[in-house]
């Protein structure tokens, strides 16, 4: 156990789910929840805490009533946000999540000047480039998580095709998080071995199908809703890999410096993860097409930043 602290804000399932993964994982100090409704957080953090304690964990969980009690974090993750509501268009979306992002930063940054920001709230890649906006860190401290959660849904729709564990499949995916996301078939393996050895090129294209759909294949089942398993989870191994300094490789949204040919926008790539936030982009040698799929991505993603630009 370390003296870490994490800081999560917004205490819906999504936060919650990142939460109770934290607290059982046993792997922080503190963990503290902000959210508008005092009650639900109240509650959340009472509800984790007790699960924590079932689970031999020392981790406490807590909730702040006011900014001040949200303050020192080393990790904070902001899932704050509205999910898009009928006769909301794109635009309208994008603009209210980039004005709660920008409120939620300027309130929290002076209580938690040496914190690593992972974001979750969408759309995922402009609401990274927007509290990087927002802020004067450096980029290396604002992340955001989609990769993690792309890749292993594309990992979950491998494995629906083929008889190996989860731990001898590895699934990439870059770009954008949304319907312009690049999953990487060429870097993709099955026990070591490329995936085009298990699975034909049809096969292979149904799953990037899917993995492209598959946030959306979960909100059509939920009606109401939206995944939180996954997501949560996804999130909590990036916190991980930053609170031990393990060095692991993710796919993460950061915003690129001349990387992969681009420059001031934000994209998932992979990075590696540390202490001090996001040490390095890994470039990856893209095919033709891979690179003309990221391109359509980071085009989709500057049409949102651009909206961003022109109207704050």
């Amino acid at each position: 156990m370390n003296n870490k602290k994490v800081g999560i804000i917004g205490a819906g399932n999504v936060g919650a789910t990142l939460a109770f993964s934290l607290a059982n994982k046993n792997i922080c100090a503190e963990i503290v929840l902000k959210d508008l409704r005092m009650n639900v957080v109240e509650a959340m953090a009472l509800d984790i805490s007790q699960a924590a304690r079932a689970a031999k964990s020392s981790t406490k969980v807590s909730f702040a009533s006011n900014t001040q009690e949200f303050s020192n974090c080393d990790v904070i993750v902001i899932t704050a946000g509205i999910p898009r509501k009928p006769g909301m268009s794109r635009d309208d979306l994008l603009l209210t999540n980039a004005k709660i992002m920008t409120s939620v930063i300027n309130e929290i940054a002076p209580f938690n000047k040496d914190a690593i920001y992972i974001i979750v709230s969408n759309p995922l890649d402009a609401m990274v480039y927007t509290a990087l906006k927002a802020t004067s860190l450096d980029r290396s401290k604002i992340i955001g998580m989609a990769g993690v959660l792309d890749s292993s849904r594309m990992a979950h729709f491998i494995q629906e095709k083929l008889t190996f564990t989860p731990k001898e499949i590895k699934a990439a995916v870059m770009g954008g998080h949304g319907d312009e996301m690049v999953p990487l078939a060429n870097y993709s393996s099955v026990d070591g071995k490329d995936l085009t050895e298990f699975l034909t090129t049809d096969e292979i294209e149904k799953i990037i199908v899917k993995t492209r759909n598959g946030g959306a294949q979960i909100v059509k089942l939920l009606e109401t809703g939206s995944a939180y398993y996954a997501p949560g989870h996804s999130t909590a191994l990036m916190v991980e890999a930053i609170l031990t300094d393990s060095k692991e490789t993710y796919p993460c949204a950061v915003m690129l410096q001349g990387e992969y040919g681009y420059e001031n926008i934000v994209a998932g790539v992979p990075v590696t993860l540390g202490k001090d936030g996001f040490e390095k982009i890994v470039e990856l040698e893209l095919n033709e097409e891979q690179k003309a799929q990221f391109a359509k991505s980071i085009s989709s993603i500057k049409e949102l930043v651009n909206t961003i630009n022109n109207n704050f």
